[in-house]
Order: structure tokens, then C-alpha cells, then sequence
């Protein structure tokens, strides 16, 4: 955090801006891997209780999550899940990795966080392009597999499993996505998922949901007085840098369009 801030993350020769050569760029400030990374270590660091539910109730606009002590609560960065099941796919889909993975115990819980910085929710997928017959997006991808690894999907089991709760939500600088008021309809939403006549019921609605930087740093300067000193002093640095990241994006996209003309002069 602190390397990029202060402008020691490098940047590429002019010889690669122009293609002509190919080299690594450690800490790219347009990377949403780094801003993943800063959020996870920081959020770890701060007690949940404070900070967890209203940020899953802001972004799902409902009063859902009551504040709690977490059971086995876990904040994970990059999580991989199994293929989906063909069976429920027309098309072949290969491993989802959630950008952050949450969960807790009481009741049992999870999260999907899907984290975006420059770039929109893709709305094809690689392997659904030329498809038409259900949505292949990004975020209907996240809504399947969270639905299917939470037990949502009947199966044949020789007891029956009770779901777990789950929600996903979109982590970008400025809330505005419209997929997530798409599928804030359990109508639509259920269009969306095909085999949907075999979801064994869904959790409480909504459960998709989207929070921006402004937003986070608005639950944790409210709950400032109750965290340690310590405390503070990690979430002053993650609103510093969430503020650093949101003045750059402008930077950012002018860079990147002056970019080709100057290739082809």
C-alpha cells in the first residue's frame, strides 16, 4: 500500500508502453489484485463486529446481518471453487475463483466478493459467448457456483443438508452496476439460472448486493469510537488508500487513452 502511494510501484519503459518489449511491472496501479489484497490484510486486523454487518447491510440495502460475535469467521482472498456441474449448464465451465470468500459459523454463512476497479462486470463469460438461451455474466457465474456450494441444488443425499446463508457483493470504487438490480428480482434471477426448477429455495432476498470506497469509509469512521488504537490506525490507512485509488482512476483512464495515439505517431 504504502509502495504505491508513494509512487515507488515502478512503471514500464518506453520501449514496452510502445510493444516493443515485454517485462514485468511488479505493483500496477490499475491492479484490482492489489487493492483486493490491502482490503483483505486490513479488514482482518479490525474486530468483525464493528465493521461486517453494516457493510453486507449497506451493500444489500436490507437489514439482514445483525451485529454479532463471528464463529470460525474466515477472510480468505482468491478462493477457488470446483467447476460447476455440467448437468446444470448447457455449456462446459471451467473453476471459479472468488476474489474474497467469508464465512462464519453461527448460523453458517458465506459471502462471495466479486472486487472491481476499473474494469465493469464482464458480461460474457469465455465459455458462454455465442450463447443466448440464459445470461453468462460475471456476476450470475458468482450467484450459481455460491448457490450450488451453499447446497441450494437438490440432490440425492441420504440426509438432508440445511443451506447455508449466502449473499454476493460487488466491491467497486462507485456502486452503479445494473446486473445487481437485475438479479435483486427473485423473478429474473430465476430466469437467469438454468435447471432453476431445481433450487430447493434461496436465501432471504436480496442477496445480491454492491458497496463502494465511500461507503466503507463511512461504516468505519461511524464506528471509529469503538475500535482500539490500533485499530484505527489500520482503518485510517485503508481510507487513505481507498481514497488514493478512487482520485487515481480519472489519471488512469487518460493514460490509457492518450496510450495509442502516442503508438501511433
Amino acid at each position: 500500500m504504502l509502495t504505491e502511494m508513494h509512487g515507488k510501484g515502478g512503471r514500464l519503459c518506453e520501449q514496452a508502453q510502445r510493444g516493443e518489449l515485454r517485462c514485468p511491472l511488479l505493483i500496477r496501479s490499475s491492479s484490482e489484485d492489489v487493492i483486493t489484497g490491502e482490503l483483505v490484510t486490513a479488514l482482518r486486523a479490525i474486530n468483525p463486529r464493528w465493521w461486517l454487518a453494516d457493510f453486507l447491510n449497506t451493500a444489500l440495502g436490507a437489514e439482514r446481518f445483525p451485529q454479532q460475535v463471528y464463529r470460525r469467521l474466515r477472510i480468505e482472498p482468491w478462493v477457488n471453487h470446483r467447476p460447476y456441474p455440467r448437468d446444470l449448464l448447457p455449456w462446459t465451465e471451467g473453476s471459479t475463483q472468488v476474489d474474497v470468500e467469508i464465512t462464519w459459523e453461527n448460523p453458517p454463512t458465506t459471502i462471495f466478493i466479486e472486487a472491481k476497479y476499473r474494469a465493469e462486470l464482464a458480461w460474457k463469460t469465455s465459455n458462454s459467448v455465442g450463447q443466448k438461451t440464459f445470461p453468462g455474466d460475471q456476476l450470475i457465474r458468482n450467484i450459481r457456483v455460491g448457490l450450488n456450494h451453499c447446497g441450494y441444488f437438490g440432490e440425492n443425499r441420504l440426509f438432508e443438508q440445511v443451506p447455508r446463508d449466502f449473499a454476493v457483493v460487488l466491491l467497486s470504487p462507485q456502486p452503479t452496476s445494473s446486473l445487481v438490480k437485475r438479479y435483486r428480482s427473485e423473478g429474473r434471477l430465476r430466469r437467469a439460472i438454468p435447471h432453476s426448477g431445481r433450487l430447493t429455495g434461496l436465501p432471504q432476498m436480496p442477496f445480491a448486493g454492491e458497496i463502494g470506497y465511500r461507503q466503507i469509509g463511512e461504516i468505519l469512521k461511524r464506528r471509529s469510537r469503538f475500535l482500539t488504537r490500533g485499530e484505527r490506525v489500520i482503518a485510517e490507512h485503508l481510507l487513505g488508500y481507498l481514497g488514493f485509488k478512487k482520485e487515481q482512476m480519472p489519471r488512469l483512464e487518460a493514460r490509457q487513452r492518450e496510450e495509442p495515439a502516442t503508438q501511433g505517431m
